[in-house]
């Protein structure tokens, strides 16, 4: 999925390149932090982590916002096709801070915290 969003124009930062192991030994709050320190918008499939305290809390402090998928199953296809339809609003929920986590779902964006 990566891939096919920097081939649309994305620039996108994977967890891979920054943690080893694709982060499976980072907790979820460890590295939603790192990325909201750089200025980064994670974006994760696991809508799960909004309803998790401590994994909302990097939100919190650095008023970020995160970004997820509202369906895991889908097609890598269908995943790209709905985040690169939701970009506007994406980009204006990232500039308007938080903190915040949307789903991004067939019909666009749908903030889902706080």
């Amino acid at each position: 999925m990566p891939t096919r969003l920097v081939e649309l124009g994305w620039r996108i930062h994977l967890i891979a390149e920054e943690f080893p192991d694709d982060a499976q030994d980072i907790p979820d709050e460890a590295w939603i932090a790192y990325g909201l320190e750089h200025g980064w918008h994670p974006l994760c499939k696991d809508g799960r982590i909004k309803t998790r305290a401590h994994e909302r809390q990097p939100l919190v402090d650095e008023a970020g916002v995160l970004f997820y998928l509202d369906n895991q199953q889908l097609p890598i296809a269908e995943m790209v096709r709905r985040i690169h339809a939701a970009q506007d609003e994406i980009c204006r929920a990232a500039t308007r801070k938080g903190p915040a986590a949307y789903a991004i779902g067939a019909d666009g964006l749908r903030l889902t915290w706080p």
